[in-house]
């Protein structure tokens, strides 16, 4: 694997560039990291979805410490379902995709103390170029009314199941007009039930594995307000 992976885009998008502080709930940042990598997975040919469950289909290491740790896991435990993974996966994954984008230099690690005892870090930009260009195929995606590649509509999709349209900058309508084309994304490849996988551009092995994780993360994370 090579270049950005999904859950580094995600977190990127999440974190003010100034500040260095997520701009969504922690919850959402937790179970989107388990997602982009078992998407992550999936794009790769290294799991698929089947009979309800997430199965590795092939074991060969990717060569990303974080994302070959997951599919070894898949690889050795029983199958489960998305939900399930999603859950199992959650925690501690932030941090560490933290700090490899501090190691790789996109962002900097901020350590402060709050209320004289409190440890908190922040994560400034460093190098604006690496979510600029995430940044400009998710512009590209919203306006242009072609379906985009798989792996940006993959991104397109779990932005619009994690509720990001504030991390994009966009509030009030531009927000509704966003999630509307990111939910056109998701239907126009297969991702959201919209449109027979045999249809789409994506892989069905890929389109089925997003569709059954988006739907587990909506679960999750309950009603919208």
């Amino acid at each position: 694997m090579t270049g950005v992976a999904l859950a580094e885009e995600l977190l990127l998008l999440a974190y003010d560039d100034e500040t260095g502080r997520a701009t969504m709930p922690r919850i959402s940042l937790d179970l989107g990291m388990a997602a982009a990598v078992l998407v992550e997975l999936a794009l790769a040919g290294r799991i698929a979805y089947a009979d309800g469950s997430l199965v590795a289909t092939d074991p060969t290491p990717l060569g990303e410490p974080i994302v070959d740790g997951v599919l070894g896991r898949i690889a050795a435990d029983a199958p489960r379902s998305p939900s399930s993974w999603v859950q199992r996966l959650r925690h501690g994954l932030r941090d560490r995709i933290l700090a490899d984008l501090v190691d790789r230099g996109a962002v900097r690690d901020v350590e402060e103390t709050e209320l004289d005892f409190i440890v908190v870090h922040r994560y400034p930009a460093a190098d604006p170029s690496v979510e600029e260009d995430t940044r400009g195929r998710l512009g590209a995606a919203l306006a242009d009314g072609h379906l985009p590649d798989e792996r940006t509509a993959a991104l397109a999709t779990l932005v619009a199941v994690l509720r990001m349209e504030p991390a994009l900058g966009l509030t009030g309508g531009d927000a509704v007009d966003a999630r509307r084309r990111l939910e056109e994304i998701a239907g126009g490849a297969g991702f959201s039930g919209n449109v027979s996988l045999d249809d789409s551009v994506v892989r069905p092995s890929v389109g089925l594995v997003v569709a059954a994780l988006a739907q587990a993360v909506d679960a999750a994370l309950g009603p919208r307000p």
